[in-house]
Parts: C-alpha cells; sequence; structure tokens
C-alpha cells in the first residue's frame, strides 16, 4: 500500500515538526513546501518576505513547488506538508491533516524558529501569508480558508510536539487499520 498523508497549516503550526515525527514513525518519505521554499530564498540571498513578494510575480516558483509535492504523492509512501498539500496530492492523498494554532502561538514560534524578534516575525509572516493566499487563489483557485479538503484539524496550541505527534499518529494507525 501506497501510503500519502499530508500535513497542512499556516506558518507556525508546527507542520514541519509534526511531519519529521510521522515519516520517521512510518518510515515514510518527507517532502516540505517550506523547507524547499526556504532553500530557494537563501540561495537568492532573499529574506522569506523579500523571496515571498518575488514569488508573487513569478509563477514558475510555486509550479516548482507544487510539482515536487504531486510527484510526491503520485509515488506514494510519503509525508508532504505544506500549504497545499492536500490540495496537491489530490486523490493520491490518504489522510489529509491540518494543524491549526492561535496567531500569537504561531508568531512566537516563528521568531524562536528563525531566531528573530518577535515583530519582526509577525510583520514577515502577516505579509508571506497575505500573499501566498492571494496567490493560491489567483493560480489555482483555492481558498486556503476552505476546510473541507482535511480529514483531521487539529489546534496544536493545546498540546507539545509529543502530545499532537501521539494524537496524529493514533489517528493513522486507526484509519490505516481499517483500510
Amino acid at each position: 500500500m501506497k501510503r500519502v498523508i499530508t500535513i497542512g497549516g499556516l506558518h507556525g503550526t508546527g507542520k514541519s515538526s509534526v511531519a519529521d515525527s510521522i515519516a520517521q514513525k512510518f518510515g515514510l518519505r518527507r517532502i516540505s513546501a517550506g523547507i524547499i521554499f526556504r532553500q530557494l530564498a537563501e540561495e537568492r540571498g532573499l529574506t522569506l518576505e523579500e523571496f515571498s513578494r518575488i514569488a508573487e510575480g513569478d509563477l514558475e516558483i510555486d509550479k516548482l513547488i507544487d510539482n515536487t509535492q504531486k510527484t510526491a504523492a503520485q509515488e506514494g509512501n510519503a509525508v508532504i506538508d505544506g500549504q497545499l498539500a492536500a490540495w496537491m496530492a489530490g486523490e493520491h492523498a490518504d489522510l489529509s491533516i491540518l494543524l491549526t494554532a492561535p496567531v500569537e502561538v504561531r508568531i512566537k514560534r516563528i521568531a524562536e524558529r528563525d531566531g528573530t524578534d518577535f515583530e519582526f516575525a509577525r510583520k514577515e509572516t502577516i505579509a508571506r501569508e497575505g500573499s501566498e493566499k492571494a496567490r493560491y487563489f489567483e493560480y489555482y483557485k483555492v481558498d486556503i480558508s476552505d476546510l473541507s479538503i482535511y480529514d483531521l484539524i487539529l489546534n496544536t496550541g493545546k498540546y507539545d510536539l509529543e502530545g499532537v505527534t501521539e494524537i496524529v499518529t493514533t489517528a493513522i494507525e486507526t484509519f490505516f487499520a481499517n483500510k
């Protein structure tokens, strides 16, 4: 069985951390839209906010990331994390999970992860998310606030990483036990 699990959510919800844990626990490949995006920004010597602005006018950047996710979903045996992961995986996704968290929690996590101050992280994240939401709708007619594509929605602000991973693991095990 070719398992495909998608993990979506806004920045700072824990997508990468949870995807790492789940990929390791189930022996799956991990494909991360965020890692690809950050690598592309770094290669160009740009901040995420600067690179997001460039991506607004360059469809090829999003297509590169999205095609990587689509291919991984077709090949199977993968955990794919990114805001559009569920949409990009399409019918290949076995289980689509959305992680949420209050904005203050997300910004604090981002500031800690990136080694920046809270206000800088807030400004950059809000600009980036606004840019992305507009791009996703323009390019794909995807409204990321439409949660109907998800099988499980979990507020990661309520649990630590271990707790979130335990809940997600139980959901995955339960789902595949019944297949």
